[in-house]
């Protein structure tokens, strides 16, 4: 009986051990986690100042404001209308500012949001007339980037840059013969006549195919006019001017469609005369970009933390 005793007092002392040790390992992991967090916070507060201190440093002086049109132009995307116009109002407003330059690398994308850009720089241009706006093209403006470079007041490209595409287009795809072949039936209920227009699973309609493609037109329209508009005298128009074709930046400053050779800082050293550029662009700073990264990093840390501190089965 006494060795029974025993056994269970020690038995006692070692879970009492155990869970002490648990617990102080628990808080070194707490303590740890913590104490990172601390670090990554002071971190972000010092890139931010820098940041900022940089940023107000140029402001004071006389500079080129830049704002970057980088990829897709549509809703959500770096080069969202949302985006894009926030930053050139910022920069026309900007007392300092003596010229803005819109850095143009897009393959295109919405047409509503091309149109709301353009629509905004030529309003900003008539509010702040003594403030120019230019274009500097770099690697490709087309279809809807080329749309936006048209509200510039002079385009500078570089000899190997790539214009146009001035056309719209709409994808799709058709699996009818193949739904045919491997016999699957398609099920589709709809209150409309027209509902179901281009559906993939369905023959092509002509008739919806010409309404469609009266829409498309419609809109080319839209943006040949707005390249008349933008260019105006400049424009040597040519048969196939409009129908989608690209041109390299020497050749489209032969046609009319970009205005000469150019750098953003050629551009702002010898065109506007303020070297400083100023990067209005809405976008992530270092800072903002290392907080992000740093609190996924962190969210994953405490799940772990907590799934190691939880109560588990054994």
């Amino acid at each position: 009986m006494a060795d029974n005793d025993g056994r269970w007092e020690r038995a006692l002392v070692e879970k009492l051990a155990m869970a002490s040790l648990r617990e102080q390992r628990r808080s070194r992991i707490w303590g740890i986690f913590f104490k990172l967090l601390t670090f990554a916070y002071i971190t972000v507060i010092i890139l931010l100042a820098v940041d900022w201190g940089e940023r107000a440093e140029a402001l004071g002086r006389k500079h080129t404001a830049l704002v970057e049109i980088n990829g897709l132009i549509a809703p959500g995307a770096d080069a969202s209308a949302e985006r894009v116009t926030t930053a050139l109002r910022a920069a026309f407003k900007d007392k300092n500012t003596q010229g803005i330059v819109v850095r143009i690398n897009s393959p295109g994308g919405s047409p509503v949001q091309a149109q709301t850009i353009y629509n905004e720089m030529r309003r900003l241009r008539q509010k702040y007339p003594n403030v120019p706006l230019y274009a500097v093209v770099e690697d490709v403006s087309a279809s809807g980037g080329y749309f936006v470079a048209v509200g510039a007041d002079r385009i500078y490209v570089s000899e190997s840059s790539i214009l146009g595409s001035i056309g719209v287009r709409m994808d799709g795809f058709g699996v009818t013969g193949l739904m045919e072949k491997i016999g699957i039936e398609r099920r589709l209920l709809t209150a409309g006549d027209n509902k179901a227009m281009l559906d993939p699973f369905l023959p092509l309609d002509e008739r919806q195919k010409e309404h469609v493609l009266g829409l498309m037109k419609e809109i080319h329209q839209q943006f040949i006019s707005v390249v008349r508009e933008g260019r105006g005298q400049r424009l040597k128009e040519t048969p196939g001017m409009f129908s989608g074709l690209i041109w390299t930046g020497q050749k489209s400053i032969e046609l009319g469609l970009a205005d000469a050779l150019g750098s953003l800082d050629y551009v702002a050293r010898e065109v506007v005369k303020a070297e400083t550029i100023v990067d209005f662009t809405q976008k992530e700073n270092l800072a903002e970009k290392f907080a992000r990264r740093f609190g996924a990093g962190a969210a994953s840390a405490l799940a772990e933390f907590a799934l190691r501190s939880a109560p588990t089965l054994r």
